[in-house]
């Protein structure tokens, strides 16, 4: 089942750009509050486009939950597999600049098939 809201590659790589500064570097300023929704709503959505299925979600709130990667679909109650982190962890992740195995303590993960996610990032990728 395709992603709701698709996400545009050209969308979400500006988008992303919007915010690099701030990823490659922590002591910039943070950017605005919809600059960093943007970008963590567009790449959670080309997850879910690249990875189509519903058998872990990804959640980064308060900004956006996706279900990708195909396997057993998830309909009701606390899916058993979850992916979970802030914006800027994600972000990071979703760039390249930070890989699911450094971020171990920064992403929860929960379910034998959440770290599968590993396997389709980076998304948009950004040179360190």
């Amino acid at each position: 089942m395709p992603a709701r809201h698709g996400a545009d590659p050209v969308k979400t790589r500006a988008a992303v750009l919007a915010v690099a500064d701030w990823l490659r570097d922590p002591q910039q300023p943070e950017p605005a509050r919809p600059a960093i929704a943007d970008a963590v709503r567009l790449t959670a959505r080309t997850l879910a486009a690249v990875a189509p299925g519903s058998s872990v979600e990804v959640r980064v709130p308060p900004f956006i939950a996706v279900q990708c990667i195909e396997g057993p679909a998830h309909r009701r109650g606390n899916p058993p597999n979850v992916v979970e982190t802030d914006p800027r962890t994600w972000l990071l992740l979703a760039t390249g600049l930070l890989s699911l195995d450094d971020a171990a303590d920064r992403v929860a993960l929960s379910g034998s098939r959440a770290a599968e996610i590993g396997s389709w990032l980076p998304l948009v990728e950004l040179e360190g």
